[in-house]
Protein backbone atom coordinates (compact mmCIF):
# COMPACT_ATOMS: atom_id res chain seq x y z
CA UNK A 1 0.00 0.00 0.00
CA UNK A 2 1.59 3.47 -1.16
CA UNK A 3 1.11 6.12 1.02
CA UNK A 4 1.23 9.51 -1.12
CA UNK A 5 1.81 13.43 0.21
CA UNK A 6 -0.39 16.46 -0.54
CA UNK A 7 -3.37 14.78 -2.36
CA UNK A 8 -6.06 16.49 -3.74
CA UNK A 9 -9.52 15.41 -2.37
CA UNK A 10 -11.76 17.22 -5.34
CA UNK A 11 -12.62 13.91 -6.84
CA UNK A 12 -13.48 11.92 -3.57
CA UNK A 13 -16.08 14.33 -2.89
CA UNK A 14 -19.21 14.97 -3.89
CA UNK A 15 -19.62 18.20 -3.08
CA UNK A 16 -16.65 18.85 -5.18
CA UNK A 17 -14.81 21.10 -2.66
CA UNK A 18 -10.96 21.53 -3.46
CA UNK A 19 -9.50 20.47 -0.25
CA UNK A 20 -6.21 18.44 0.24
CA UNK A 21 -5.22 15.90 2.17
CA UNK A 22 -1.40 16.15 3.74
CA UNK A 23 -1.47 12.10 3.35
CA UNK A 24 -3.56 9.81 1.84
CA UNK A 25 -4.03 5.99 1.00
CA UNK A 26 -5.80 3.37 -1.03
CA UNK A 27 -7.37 0.61 1.48
CA UNK A 28 -8.28 -2.45 -0.75
CA UNK A 29 -7.88 -4.89 2.22
CA UNK A 30 -8.46 -5.33 6.31
CA UNK A 31 -4.44 -5.20 6.38
CA UNK A 32 -4.07 -2.25 4.35
CA UNK A 33 -6.22 -0.59 6.92
CA UNK A 34 -4.38 -2.12 9.85
CA UNK A 35 -1.04 -0.35 7.76
CA UNK A 36 -2.78 2.53 7.59
CA UNK A 37 -3.85 2.28 11.74
CA UNK A 38 -0.18 1.73 12.28
CA UNK A 39 0.94 4.73 10.25
CA UNK A 40 -1.18 6.99 11.59
CA UNK A 41 -0.44 6.08 15.24
CA UNK A 42 3.12 6.51 14.30
CA UNK A 43 3.02 9.75 13.09
CA UNK A 44 0.61 10.67 15.87
CA UNK A 45 -2.16 11.73 13.07
CA UNK A 46 -6.14 11.76 12.71
CA UNK A 47 -7.58 9.62 9.77
CA UNK A 48 -10.13 10.54 7.63
CA UNK A 49 -12.39 7.53 6.22
CA UNK A 50 -13.33 8.45 2.67
CA UNK A 51 -15.93 6.32 0.73
CA UNK A 52 -17.77 7.60 -2.21
CA UNK A 53 -17.19 11.20 -0.64
CA UNK A 54 -21.27 11.85 -0.80
CA UNK A 55 -22.31 12.15 3.12
CA UNK A 56 -18.89 14.86 3.61
CA UNK A 57 -18.54 19.09 3.59
CA UNK A 58 -14.83 19.23 3.76
CA UNK A 59 -14.47 22.57 5.28
CA UNK A 60 -10.78 22.41 5.54
CA UNK A 61 -7.70 20.68 4.34
CA UNK A 62 -7.17 17.82 6.07
CA UNK A 63 -4.47 17.29 8.31
CA UNK A 64 -3.73 13.85 9.02
CA UNK A 65 -4.18 10.82 6.78
CA UNK A 66 -7.53 10.24 4.43
CA UNK A 67 -8.09 6.56 3.67
CA UNK A 68 -9.73 5.95 0.54
CA UNK A 69 -11.80 2.67 1.19
CA UNK A 70 -11.66 0.63 -1.67
CA UNK A 71 -12.58 -2.88 -0.13
CA UNK A 72 -14.07 -5.20 -3.27
CA UNK A 73 -16.17 -8.28 -3.30
CA UNK A 74 -19.74 -9.58 -3.20
CA UNK A 75 -20.36 -12.91 -2.12
CA UNK A 76 -23.37 -15.55 -1.15
CA UNK A 77 -23.05 -16.72 2.38
CA UNK A 78 -26.41 -18.85 2.64
CA UNK A 79 -29.81 -19.22 0.46
CA UNK A 80 -33.14 -20.68 0.79
CA UNK A 81 -36.26 -21.06 -0.56
CA UNK A 82 -37.23 -17.85 0.75
CA UNK A 83 -33.63 -16.13 1.95
CA UNK A 84 -30.64 -15.11 1.10
CA UNK A 85 -27.80 -13.56 2.90
CA UNK A 86 -24.84 -11.39 1.29
CA UNK A 87 -22.31 -10.36 2.20
CA UNK A 88 -20.59 -7.07 0.63
CA UNK A 89 -17.16 -5.34 1.37
CA UNK A 90 -17.03 -1.73 1.98
CA UNK A 91 -16.07 -0.05 -0.81
CA UNK A 92 -18.62 -1.75 -3.31
CA UNK A 93 -20.84 1.44 -5.26
CA UNK A 94 -24.20 1.07 -3.81
CA UNK A 95 -26.54 1.19 -6.47
CA UNK A 96 -24.46 -1.29 -8.03
CA UNK A 97 -25.01 -3.84 -5.23
CA UNK A 98 -28.19 -2.72 -5.44
CA UNK A 99 -29.07 -4.10 -8.91
CA UNK A 100 -26.55 -6.90 -8.18
CA UNK A 101 -29.21 -8.38 -6.05
CA UNK A 102 -32.22 -7.48 -8.15
CA UNK A 103 -29.93 -9.70 -11.03
CA UNK A 104 -29.17 -12.53 -8.60
CA UNK A 105 -33.21 -12.58 -7.86
CA UNK A 106 -32.59 -11.51 -3.96
CA UNK A 107 -35.01 -8.55 -2.82
CA UNK A 108 -35.99 -6.05 -0.73
CA UNK A 109 -33.39 -3.13 -1.29
CA UNK A 110 -34.78 -2.24 -4.54
CA UNK A 111 -36.34 1.03 -2.78
CA UNK A 112 -32.75 2.22 -2.07
CA UNK A 113 -31.85 2.35 -5.78
CA UNK A 114 -30.01 5.10 -6.60
CA UNK A 115 -28.95 6.62 -3.56
CA UNK A 116 -25.25 7.72 -3.88
CA UNK A 117 -22.07 6.05 -1.85
CA UNK A 118 -20.50 2.85 -0.33
CA UNK A 119 -21.90 -0.53 0.94
CA UNK A 120 -19.79 0.64 3.61
CA UNK A 121 -21.56 4.24 4.52
CA UNK A 122 -24.44 2.56 4.27
CA UNK A 123 -25.16 1.67 8.22
CA UNK A 124 -23.42 4.54 9.49
CA UNK A 125 -26.35 6.66 8.02
CA UNK A 126 -29.32 3.97 8.11
CA UNK A 127 -30.02 5.26 4.30
CA UNK A 128 -33.15 4.86 3.45
CA UNK A 129 -36.10 5.79 0.89
CA UNK A 130 -39.69 5.29 -0.26
CA UNK A 131 -41.03 3.30 2.81
CA UNK A 132 -38.09 0.99 3.42
CA UNK A 133 -34.37 1.61 5.84
CA UNK A 134 -31.46 -0.63 5.44
CA UNK A 135 -31.81 -1.70 9.04
CA UNK A 136 -35.29 -3.83 7.67
CA UNK A 137 -32.35 -5.61 5.96
CA UNK A 138 -28.98 -5.46 7.81
CA UNK A 139 -28.30 -8.90 9.51
CA UNK A 140 -24.85 -7.85 10.57
CA UNK A 141 -21.87 -5.30 10.65
CA UNK A 142 -18.35 -6.31 10.15
CA UNK A 143 -15.87 -3.65 11.52
CA UNK A 144 -11.90 -2.80 12.12
CA UNK A 145 -11.84 -1.78 15.99
CA UNK A 146 -9.25 0.85 15.85
CA UNK A 147 -7.91 0.24 19.26
CA UNK A 148 -7.21 -3.06 19.02
CA UNK A 149 -6.94 -3.98 15.26
CA UNK A 150 -9.14 -7.15 15.78
CA UNK A 151 -12.18 -7.62 13.66
CA UNK A 152 -15.71 -7.17 15.18
CA UNK A 153 -19.18 -8.38 14.57
CA UNK A 154 -22.22 -6.15 15.17
CA UNK A 155 -25.50 -7.91 14.63
CA UNK A 156 -28.53 -5.49 13.35
CA UNK A 157 -29.41 -5.40 17.56
CA UNK A 158 -26.56 -3.93 18.20
CA UNK A 159 -26.14 -1.18 15.54
CA UNK A 160 -28.62 1.15 17.31
CA UNK A 161 -30.36 1.95 14.52
CA UNK A 162 -32.92 5.23 14.11
CA UNK A 163 -32.96 7.50 11.67
CA UNK A 164 -30.55 8.38 9.41
CA UNK A 165 -28.25 7.03 12.58
CA UNK A 166 -26.68 4.80 14.04
CA UNK A 167 -24.20 3.83 16.64
CA UNK A 168 -21.62 4.03 14.15
CA UNK A 169 -22.26 8.02 13.63
CA UNK A 170 -22.50 8.35 17.02
CA UNK A 171 -20.48 6.48 20.21
CA UNK A 172 -18.50 4.51 17.89
CA UNK A 173 -17.71 6.87 15.34
CA UNK A 174 -13.93 7.30 15.67
CA UNK A 175 -13.46 3.58 17.17
CA UNK A 176 -14.87 1.47 14.33
CA UNK A 177 -13.89 0.87 10.55
CA UNK A 178 -16.72 -0.84 8.99
CA UNK A 179 -15.12 -3.51 6.49
CA UNK A 180 -18.35 -5.34 5.40
CA UNK A 181 -21.83 -5.28 5.48
CA UNK A 182 -24.57 -8.71 5.63
CA UNK A 183 -27.69 -8.77 4.50
CA UNK A 184 -30.69 -10.43 4.62
CA UNK A 185 -32.90 -10.57 1.47
CA UNK A 186 -35.97 -12.14 0.16
CA UNK A 187 -36.28 -14.59 -2.66
CA UNK A 188 -39.74 -14.54 -2.79
CA UNK A 189 -40.65 -10.60 -4.13
CA UNK A 190 -42.73 -8.64 -1.89
CA UNK A 191 -42.56 -4.92 -3.43
CA UNK A 192 -43.21 -2.03 -1.00
CA UNK A 193 -45.09 1.01 -3.15
CA UNK A 194 -46.77 2.59 0.06
CA UNK A 195 -45.38 5.94 -1.46
CA UNK A 196 -47.96 7.84 -3.55
CA UNK A 197 -45.08 8.85 -6.15
CA UNK A 198 -43.95 5.17 -6.74
CA UNK A 199 -47.17 4.28 -6.96
CA UNK A 200 -47.80 6.80 -9.30
CA UNK A 201 -44.51 6.42 -11.31
CA UNK A 202 -45.39 3.17 -11.86
CA UNK A 203 -49.00 3.75 -13.23
CA UNK A 204 -47.03 6.58 -15.15
CA UNK A 205 -44.76 3.52 -16.33
CA UNK A 206 -47.76 1.33 -17.80
CA UNK A 207 -46.91 -1.36 -14.96
CA UNK A 208 -49.67 -3.31 -13.88
CA UNK A 209 -47.65 -6.49 -12.68
CA UNK A 210 -45.52 -4.75 -10.07
CA UNK A 211 -42.06 -6.90 -9.81
CA UNK A 212 -39.14 -5.85 -8.11
CA UNK A 213 -37.07 -4.39 -10.51
CA UNK A 214 -39.28 -1.97 -11.82
CA UNK A 215 -40.27 -0.68 -8.68
CA UNK A 216 -36.41 -0.16 -8.75
CA UNK A 217 -36.75 1.29 -12.50
CA UNK A 218 -39.42 3.49 -10.88
CA UNK A 219 -37.43 4.56 -7.67
CA UNK A 220 -34.73 5.48 -10.08
CA UNK A 221 -37.20 7.53 -13.01
CA UNK A 222 -38.03 9.28 -9.76
CA UNK A 223 -34.99 10.08 -8.13
CA UNK A 224 -33.13 11.29 -11.49
CA UNK A 225 -35.84 13.53 -12.17
CA UNK A 226 -36.11 15.47 -8.45
CA UNK A 227 -32.34 15.04 -7.87
CA UNK A 228 -29.29 16.65 -9.56
CA UNK A 229 -26.30 14.16 -10.82
CA UNK A 230 -23.81 15.15 -8.65
CA UNK A 231 -21.99 14.27 -11.45
CA UNK A 232 -22.80 17.45 -13.32
CA UNK A 233 -24.23 19.20 -10.28
CA UNK A 234 -22.06 18.50 -7.29
CA UNK A 235 -24.18 18.36 -4.48
CA UNK A 236 -24.32 15.91 -0.97
CA UNK A 237 -28.03 14.97 -1.86
CA UNK A 238 -30.60 15.85 1.21
CA UNK A 239 -29.02 18.36 3.02
CA UNK A 240 -30.98 18.28 6.14
CA UNK A 241 -32.86 15.55 8.27
CA UNK A 242 -36.72 16.00 8.19
CA UNK A 243 -36.85 16.95 11.96
CA UNK A 244 -38.55 15.08 14.39
CA UNK A 245 -41.70 17.01 16.78
CA UNK A 246 -44.42 15.95 18.92
CA UNK A 247 -47.93 15.67 17.93
CA UNK A 248 -49.23 19.02 19.89
CA UNK A 249 -46.52 20.95 17.84
CA UNK A 250 -47.15 19.16 14.59
CA UNK A 251 -50.86 20.29 15.83
CA UNK A 252 -50.41 23.75 16.36
CA UNK A 253 -48.71 23.98 12.78
CA UNK A 254 -51.01 22.84 10.74
CA UNK A 255 -53.81 24.89 12.57
CA UNK A 256 -51.15 27.87 11.04
CA UNK A 257 -50.13 25.68 8.53
CA UNK A 258 -52.99 23.69 6.13
CA UNK A 259 -50.47 21.90 3.59
CA UNK A 260 -47.95 21.30 6.09
CA UNK A 261 -46.37 17.84 5.66
CA UNK A 262 -45.74 15.58 8.27
CA UNK A 263 -45.02 11.76 8.92
CA UNK A 264 -45.84 9.12 11.74
CA UNK A 265 -42.51 9.10 13.22
CA UNK A 266 -41.32 7.17 16.84
CA UNK A 267 -43.04 7.45 20.04
CA UNK A 268 -46.81 9.44 18.55
CA UNK A 269 -44.44 12.07 17.19
CA UNK A 270 -44.34 13.63 13.60
CA UNK A 271 -41.69 14.32 10.66
CA UNK A 272 -41.86 17.12 9.41
CA UNK A 273 -40.56 17.59 5.66
CA UNK A 274 -37.85 20.23 5.89
CA UNK A 275 -38.02 20.53 1.82
CA UNK A 276 -41.15 21.77 2.48
CA UNK A 277 -40.31 24.32 5.01
CA UNK A 278 -37.07 25.38 3.22
CA UNK A 279 -39.47 25.81 0.00
CA UNK A 280 -42.57 27.71 2.02
CA UNK A 281 -39.44 30.46 3.32
CA UNK A 282 -38.72 31.05 -0.13
CA UNK A 283 -35.22 29.18 -0.38
CA UNK A 284 -36.29 26.52 -3.49
CA UNK A 285 -34.66 27.22 -6.50
CA UNK A 286 -32.49 30.41 -4.97
CA UNK A 287 -28.71 31.25 -6.21
CA UNK A 288 -25.53 32.92 -3.98
CA UNK A 289 -23.20 33.26 -6.30
CA UNK A 290 -22.03 29.76 -7.14
CA UNK A 291 -23.76 28.01 -4.27
CA UNK A 292 -28.07 27.88 -4.72
CA UNK A 293 -30.68 25.77 -3.26
CA UNK A 294 -31.59 23.12 -6.30
CA UNK A 295 -34.59 24.10 -7.97
CA UNK A 296 -36.26 21.00 -8.29
CA UNK A 297 -35.59 19.75 -4.08
CA UNK A 298 -35.55 22.19 -1.49
CA UNK A 299 -33.27 20.13 0.42
CA UNK A 300 -30.18 20.11 -2.33
CA UNK A 301 -27.47 22.33 -1.81
CA UNK A 302 -25.77 22.56 -5.15
CA UNK A 303 -22.17 24.15 -6.04
CA UNK A 304 -22.58 25.22 -9.02
CA UNK A 305 -18.94 25.27 -9.75
CA UNK A 306 -15.93 26.94 -7.61
CA UNK A 307 -17.71 27.09 -4.46
CA UNK A 308 -15.92 26.57 -0.61
CA UNK A 309 -16.99 25.11 2.17
CA UNK A 310 -17.47 28.51 3.75
CA UNK A 311 -20.17 29.60 1.34
CA UNK A 312 -21.94 26.72 1.11
CA UNK A 313 -22.14 26.51 5.24
CA UNK A 314 -23.51 30.30 5.42
CA UNK A 315 -25.76 29.37 3.80
CA UNK A 316 -26.96 26.96 5.45
CA UNK A 317 -27.20 28.77 8.41
CA UNK A 318 -29.23 31.47 6.52
CA UNK A 319 -31.80 28.72 5.76
CA UNK A 320 -31.72 26.97 8.72
CA UNK A 321 -32.39 30.71 10.90
CA UNK A 322 -35.58 31.23 8.37
CA UNK A 323 -37.23 28.03 9.11
CA UNK A 324 -36.02 28.58 12.45
CA UNK A 325 -38.01 32.23 12.77
CA UNK A 326 -41.08 30.65 10.48
CA UNK A 327 -41.60 27.51 12.17
CA UNK A 328 -39.66 27.48 15.34
CA UNK A 329 -38.15 23.84 13.99
CA UNK A 330 -34.49 23.40 14.53
CA UNK A 331 -32.99 22.05 11.43
CA UNK A 332 -30.30 19.22 11.73
CA UNK A 333 -27.40 18.79 9.31
CA UNK A 334 -27.19 15.55 7.86
CA UNK A 335 -24.04 15.23 6.29
CA UNK A 336 -20.84 14.89 8.35
CA UNK A 337 -18.77 18.23 8.56
CA UNK A 338 -14.57 18.17 8.48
Amino acid sequence: MKILEDQALQPLNTFALPARGRYFCRAESVDDLREALAFSEAENLPILLLGGGSNVVLSRDFPGLVVHMALKGIERLEETADHCLLRAKAGEEWHAFVEHCLQGACFGLENLSLIPGTVGAAPIQNIGAYGVELRDRLESVEALDRATGETVRFANRECGFSYRTSVFKGRFRDRYIITAVTLRLDKRPAPVTTYGSVERELRAMGETDITPVRVSRAICNLRRRKLPDPAVLANVGSFFKNPLVSSEVFGRLKSRYEDLIGYPGPDHRVRLSAGWMIDRTGWKGCRRGPVGVHAGHALVLVNYGGASAGEILRLAREIRDSVREAFDVELEIEPRIY
